[in-house]
Parts: structure tokens; sequence; C-alpha cells
């Protein structure tokens, strides 16, 4: 008895097929290209380059030899103080923004929610600071901050609170905090429209069966709506956490790191070494330690809300 695979006609006609498969495997492959190689040039390679200038002592300047030196540049950064107190102020900046704007953006984006007159105006002005680049909204706040004619000392002044006035970008006290508002302001849209996207495929049948049992508003929220966004609210504070703690042309605008190091982020410390001082291998060790540690945090925290969320 024959086997398929011994017919001739079968051999014949499974070559041309191969051959074929070949062909729209390259096709495809070459349709990718022009879509893989801006990400191979402008994110892969520099990505690359950056990990290996972190194991070098290469600096600025021209026709400087690069000589590779191992862990070098680590250990002389588990001693570095400045960065580590970088770090901290990063991840208090990181925390505080991300917090605040998820709350912020969850009470308005349940309201945005709501069957409300001019909704569709409302939802259009919630995202006009998205539409602003991180530089125009530094300078505008710069202006607000300002400590004799910004509009916040000015308002302090017509209220009779003189007191309050302060330079609120220049003082050690409230230079975090107000560049924290700042940032809030800032990302506050993009996570509103996420959750309120969230909120929209939320069945509204679900609300209605929980009312007819006699559930609250409050009871609704937290036992109905809470549970059918937790992906989504998952997926946006992890996005906004790395967003923050990689924040970089905002606060640059607004304090460059100042005053006296107060809001001295992690990329703003790596943007001193590699350009100020052309350290490009010590700060791009910097950089490579930050991305370790922010993998790390972000696999913990998804872990424990993935873990709350099932």
């Amino acid at each position: 008895m024959t086997t398929v695979a011994e017919r001739p006609d079968v051999a014949r006609a499974d070559g041309p097929r191969r051959a074929r498969s070949r062909s729209d495997r390259l096709g495809i492959y070459l349709l990718l290209l022009p879509s893989l190689l801006p990400i191979v040039v402008l994110s892969v390679f520099p990505l690359v380059r950056g990990i290996y200038l972190g194991f070098t002592d290469a600096r600025a300047g021209r026709n400087v030899e690069i000589s590779f030196t191992g862990l070098e540049n680590y250990r002389e950064l588990l001693g570095d103080e400045l960065f580590w107190n970088s770090f901290k102020i990063g991840l208090l900046w990181a925390v505080g923004v991300t917090v605040l704007q998820f709350v912020l953006a969850l009470g308005l984006a349940l309201l945005l929610n709501q069957q409300l007159r001019f909704r569709g105006l409302a939802r259009v002005l919630a995202v006009v600071p998205w539409a602003m680049p991180p530089v125009v909204v530094g300078i505008l706040w710069k202006l607000v901050y300002h400590p004799d004619a910004g509009l916040l000392n000015e308002f302090f002044h017509r209220v009779g609170a003189d007191g309050l006035r302060t330079n609120w970008l220049g003082d050690f006290s409230t230079a975090l905090p107000a560049v924290i508002i700042v940032g809030v302001w800032a990302g506050l849209p993009q996570t509103t429209v996420v959750l309120l996207a969230g909120l929209q495929g939320v069945p509204r049948e679900l609300h209605e069966a929980a009312a007819v049992d006699g559930a609250g508003t409050w009871h609704r929220f937290r036992n109905v709506t809470l549970p059918a966004i937790a992906p989504v609210v998952v997926a946006i504070t992890s996005l906004d956490f790395i967003w923050n703690f990689n924040s970089f042309g905002l606060v640059y605008v607004l304090t460059a790191g100042g005053p006296g190091g107060k809001t001295m982020l992690p990329m703003l410390f790596a943007y001193e070494e590699a350009f100020r001082y052309g350290n490009y291998g010590y700060a791009a060790a910097l950089g490579n330690v930050m991305v370790v540690i922010i993998v790390a945090l972000l696999a913990v925290y998804l872990r424990r809300r993935l873990r709350e969320a099932n």
C-alpha cells in the first residue's frame, strides 16, 4: 500500500507549496522591515549602546579612548549619596504624583460618566493639559509660582493672606510639593481618559441589579465598579508610575533640580552627570540601575495588585 508521502504526485506538489510558504514569509518580513527599522535604530540600538557604556569609562570629548571598566561604575554608584538622595526624591515624586493623579482622575472620570449637561464640552476641557508640551506647561506654571508677579502670590495678597506668600519653587519646604502639583495637573487628563473608558465598559445591568438588591451608591462603587475596572486601574497606575519616575522636561524647566537638589530627580541627576560633567559611562550606569529598580518595583506592585484582583 502506497502512503501519501510515497506518492510522486504529492511529493511534486509539496515542493512548490514549501517554496510559496518561504516566499510568503519573506514577503511578510519585507513588509515589516520599514516599521521594525526605526524601532531598531531609535530604541534597540541606543538601549544596547547605553548598557555597554555603563561598563566603560566613556567621557565627553573628541578622540577620547573608551576602556572597559567592568563593574567600577556600579561600585562607585553604591557609595554615591547624591544618587541615592535623588532616587528617594524620585520615589516621593513618582508615588505622590501617581496616587494623586489616580484619585483625582477617578473622581473626574466618575463625574464625566454621568448624564450631565454639556458633558461633551466638559470632556474636551478636561484633556486640554494633555495637548500642551511639558516645556510649555513648565513655563506656564513657573509664571504662576513666580515669587513677585505670580498668580498664586497675587491671589494670597488680594485676599489678605500675605503670610502665605512665598517663593514656591525656591523654598526648600515647598519646591517638591509645588512641582508635584504641576505633575498631577499635567498628567491628569490621560489617566482620566483611560479610567473613563474603563467605566463605560462596566455593564449597566450590574448596577441595576445591585440597586434592586438595595445596595447604595458607595456599595455599588466598591463592589461593582472597582472590581470591573481593576485591570484598567493596574495598567494605568503602572504606566503612570513609569512615566512619572522617568520625568525630565517638566521638572527641568520648573527648577532644574533645585533648590539645593530638593527636586533632583534621578533622570535629572543622570543628565547632569552626562552633559554637565561629561561622565557618559557613569551616567549610563545610573540609567541601567534605574531600569532594573523600576522593573523590580513594578513586578512586586503588579503581582500584589493582580493577586488582589483575582
